[in-house]
């Protein structure tokens, strides 16, 4: 059975969306019309040395990369592209793109936040690695050991029939999941995953006979340009039937249902059966922004990078908290455990992808690099900064404590 993206929903799969709505709380917030926060703008430029300051430190040639999934595969200052080009140096180039599409996909899909009392120790050292990192590695390692594969003489790809096999116990078998070490949203983790084997089966439209998330991009490969936009597009197409639908449109129409990073507010505005939804899609823009570099070493060139947004999760709207962009108008708000669809946290959210565009100005202007695009300024950067603040004030948790099902932070 084909599954396509329901309608009205398709208008939402766009940042225009993702801005304009966000744009529209933000206005409401600035008017007062908030239970919430206030916005203080001048306090932006603070924010912005704060954010230039880490970025010298962290890259003293401002030679920035992409905020990127593998930054994370470089966890602890080694090499492991290095080792991932070593074990495929007789594929071809599509062979290894592939590949690391695949990579990237199951890593960032998996890239949800681990919770505090996590940690992987990476196999035949003694590093142990937290958070978004040890995520990073540890999917990493389970990629490179087939974790993912249903072929066994080929480890390194991701198959549907792998995915829809796999449970908690296998996933915590290779995330070092135990009574020591638990690892938030492990039960939200495996059904994603099956979610996606499942469409992967189901959509030879889109993943042709191979069923592997690279079969994606088969048809984007004729040319040697791929805008970015579309990349988000055809992530947000394709897998799309793996989010949870959120709340029906009115009349509870099953086939106009919303998936996905997507989710009320009263001051979203638009019109029509979409009206009061904002679109943020951070793991797919995450996603996007992850596969910016495996295209380019395969020699394609990322048109218009900044059509995407900034990702609207707890280091970057921590950021805007704890430099008092964003001030809470209930400091009691800090000491609940918010579901993610609450108020408050789409709020949060949507003010975040707003002044982060704001404060990006100002940091190129901070660093003399005036055409620095959205992704090297969040990598530089403005996630950096914002961690750096939260371990200095709260032992490196969030502003706000939220309820993470292991599928949106």
């Amino acid at each position: 059975m084909v599954t396509v993206v329901p309608m009205p929903a398709v208008e939402l799969l766009s940042t225009r969306a993702t801005r304009e709505r966000c744009a529209n709380v933000t206005r409401a917030v600035e008017m007062g019309q908030s239970k919430h926060f206030r916005i203080h703008r001048s306090r932006l430029q603070a924010a912005a040395r704060a954010v230039a300051d880490v970025t010298r430190r962290r890259y003293r040639t401002l030679d920035i990369p992409y905020h990127s999934r593998w930054r994370h595969f470089a966890a602890g200052g080694v090499d492991r592209k290095g080792e991932f080009d070593r074990r495929m140096k007789h594929a071809t180039e599509s062979e290894r793109l592939r590949a690391q599409i695949d990579l990237v996909v199951i890593s960032v899909l998996l890239d949800a936040g681990a919770g505090a009392a996590w940690s992987y120790r990476e196999p035949g050292t003694v590093d142990d690695y937290q958070r978004s990192e040890g995520l990073g590695v540890a999917t990493f390692c389970a990629f490179l050991a087939g974790a993912f594969s249903a072929s066994p003489g080929e480890p390194m790809r991701v198959d549907a029939a792998a995915l829809t096999d796999i449970d908690a116990a296998s996933l915590g078998r290779w995330f070092q999941v135990g009574r020591d070490n638990p690892l938030a949203g492990l039960e939200g983790r495996v059904a994603l995953l099956r979610r996606l084997g499942d469409v992967l089966e189901t959509r030879p439209d889109r993943f042709g006979l191979t069923s592997r998330p690279a079969a994606l991009f088969d048809r984007m490969l004729g040319t040697r340009t791929i805008a970015a936009p579309a990349i988000l597009r055809a992530l947000l197409e394709g897998f799309g039937p793996i989010w949870r639908a959120n709340p029906t449109f009115a009349g509870d129409d099953a086939e106009a249902r919303i998936h996905g990073d997507v989710w009320r507010h009263r001051n979203a505005g638009g019109s029509g059966a979409t009206a009061g939804y904002v679109p943020f899609h951070k793991l797919s823009q995450w996603l996007a922004y992850s596969l910016f570099e495996p295209f380019e070493w395969a020699g394609y060139t990322i048109l218009d990078r900044d059509a995407l947004t900034a990702l609207p999760e707890y280091r970057n709207g921590g950021l805007l908290i704890d430099s008092e962009v964003l001030e809470l108008i209930n400091p009691a708000d800090r000491e609940t455990v918010w579901e993610v669809g609450s108020e408050i946290i789409v709020e949060w959210r949507a003010l975040t992808v707003t002044l982060l565009d704001d404060l990006a100005e100002f940091v190129r202007a901070e660093l003399g690099k005036p055409e620095l695009p959205l992704a090297c300024v969040l990598e530089g950067g403005t996630w950096a900064t914002g961690r750096a603040l939260a371990n200095k004030l709260r032992n490196g948790e969030p502003p706000l404590k939220m309820q993470s099902d292991g599928t949106v932070f």
